[in-house]
This record gives structure tokens, C-alpha cells and sequence, in this order.
């Protein structure tokens, strides 16, 4: 038995801020994926996730006993497979704020979900919030609290653009530059973040009243202008709210930035070379990067790894 292929995502503009409606744009990043696999000989990976599965499982027939009316699950066949050694075999790094949580979510809805919603259907922003709802409560398993937007990109696997909590849509974004100098990169922290400590300190912060203020009137605001320059192709524009973002990001969000790269995050704005932000949550994993010429990123980063997501 194999599943279809599910993908990474890359929250692009949003981390944090959606959790307070923000704007958000999410795409979906096929260079990690996962499925669904039984196999004969399992390797001790296999084995891991099939221990996960289980506890997975546990925890959805508690969600779907308390929430009958948003989701219910074919619990006998998902435990049938997961006897037979079911696993998400999948290459998406765990840690790393790409979604790899969110592709296992949409691959447990799609295969057994017993009312699902599906990708065919017409999507109306009613069954778009819905599906949010559900794959929040999933997803939830694993980090605490979740918005269920990683497990949607993955299932839909469109850009979403998230206007605010109860107004999400796909988005049509512009098509890469093939030669183009601009880029969207990852940096490969080598560090393994966590979400759920890094959401705690959010939440902990929160509760003054100088983070709320300068989340309202600094982070929310130049995410909201990153997302329509984006949508927009306003390279021009978007590269001067980028760094403003990441000067709010290195000042505010110190504790989701490793040490290590605080220089580097610094350096970035003052040379211009490159911005950096968070993906997702932060602490470890990827960071991600912008430029308006990849070749001076390269040799300003030349000790790290990059990965090119986007061109424009």
C-alpha cells in the first residue's frame, strides 16, 4: 500500500503574526515530500514513525469522540494498517519549519477521513476554513496549538493566502524569473528547532504590553505590506518592508533566532546583501532568506548551504 505523495510548505510571510491576523502566505515547497508505506522489512525509521502512528491514532479517536461533528476517521482500517507497520516515509527534515508534521496530517486526512472534503471540490472559503479547523485539531497533536495552515498547503498543495483567521484563499502568486537575480533561499541553520518552546515564549510575551503594541504596529504591519508586494511583483517595494521585517525579527524575536546567527541576521542589514526571517516557528532548522541578487548572497553566506525556492 502506498499513498499519494504529500509536500513540504514554506510559510513565506506570517510566522507568529498569523497567530494574531496578521497576513500570511503559505507555498507549497516540493522538494520534500512523504507518503503513506507498509513494507516487508522495515528499517528502524519505519519502525519510529510506526510507534508514532499509533500514538497518532490514540489521539484521534479522542478528537473525533469530542468533536463528532468536525471529523471523523475509518479508525478500524487506520489501525489495521498501522498494525500491518504502516509508516510516513518522507523526506522533509524534521525541525526545520518546512511542514513535516503538516504533510503526515494530510496524508492521515486523505486516506481516512470518512466525510472528507476533497481537492476536486469546489473549495468555497467555508470548506477552506473547515479543513483549517480540522487540521488544526490534528496538528495540534504534535506542536501544542496549531493553525492548521502547514497540513492545508500540504493537502491542497496551492498558495494560500491568509487574509486574516476567517478569511483564507488560494492565491495565484507571480511565476518565476527563470535567469532572474532576485531569490527566496533557505539556510540550513543545522540546528534542529522545536515548535512548541518556541510558541510558549510567543505566548509569554504576549501577555506585555510593549510586544503586543510593537507586534500590532511594526511585525503585523510590514508582514501585511511584504505579502501585498509579493502578490503584487513589487520587487522594489517588497525588498524595503523585507528589511524592515527582519530588523523588527532580530530585535523583537531574539530567543527564535540561534546566537550563532545573530551577527549574520545583523550583517544582512547593513550590507543589503541578503534579509533574513524566520520559517516557521525558528530556533534551529531553516532560516529563510531574501536577496535581490543571489550571486552576492552566495559569496556573503559562502559558509553556509542555501537552497533556492523562488526566482524573481
Amino acid at each position: 500500500m502506498k499513498g499519494p505523495l504529500f509536500y513540504s510548505k514554506i510559510l513565506l510571510f506570517g510566522e507568529y503574526g498569523i497567530i494574531k491576523d496578521s497576513k500570511g502566505l503559505s507555498i507549497p515547497y516540493n522538494f520534500y515530500k512523504g507518503a503513506l508505506k507498509v513494507e516487508e522489512n522495515p528499517s528502524e525509521i519505519a519502525i519510529k514513525s510506526n510507534i508514532g502512528l499509533k500514538l497518532f491514532a490514540e489521539y484521534l479517536v479522542e478528537l473525533q469522540k469530542n468533536n463528532p461533528e468536525l471529523v471523523s476517521f475509518n479508525m478500524h482500517a487506520l489501525n489495521a494498517d498501522i498494525d500491518r507497520g504502516m509508516y510516513f516515509d518522507s523526506t522533509i527534515p524534521q525541525g526545520y519549519g518546512v511542514g513535516s508534521s503538516g504533510a503526515l496530517v494530510a496524508a492521515i486526512y486523505d486516506e481516512y477521513a470518512t466525510d472528507k472534503i476533497t481537492v476536486l471540490e469546489n473549495l468555497t472559503r467555508n470548506k477552506l476554513l473547515k479543513l483549517k479547523k480540522i487540521f488544526g485539531e490534528m496538528e495540534s497533536f504534535f506542536h501544542g496549538k496549531s493553525s492548521g495552515l502547514d497540513p492545508l498547503n500540504s493537502y491542497l498543495s496551492i498558495p494560500i493566502l491568509i487574509n486574516s483567521k476567517d478569511n483564507i484563499e488560494p492565491a495565484g502568486i507571480p511565476s518565476q524569473t527563470e535567469n532572474g537575480k532576485g531569490a527566496v533561499f533557505l539556510l540550513d541553520s543545522g540546528i534542529i528547532g522545536e515548535t512548541a518552546p518556541m510558541v510558549h515564549i510567543f505566548m509569554e510575551n504576549m501577555k506585555q504590553e510593549p510586544f503586543r503594541k510593537m507586534l500590532k504596529d511594526q511585525f503585523v504591519k510590514h508582514t501585511d505590506a511584504c505579502v501585498d508586494d509579493f502578490l503584487q511583483g513589487d520587487v522594489k517595494s517588497l525588498f524595503g518592508n523585507i528589511k524592515k521585517l527582519s530588523h523588527v525579527v532580530l530585535n523583537n524575536f531574539k530567543p527564535m533566532i540561534p546566537p550563532q546567527f545573530h551577527q549574520l541576521w545583523k550583517a544582512g542589514i547593513e550590507t543589503n546583501d541578503y534579509y533574513l526571517k524566520l520559517c516557521g516557528s525558528g530556533g534551529g532548522g531553516y532560516i529563510l532568506g531574501f536577496t535581490e541578487d543571489i550571486d552576492k548572497a552566495k559569496i556573503a553566506l559562502k559558509d553556509y548551504k542555501l537552497e533556492i525556492v523562488y526566482n524573481f
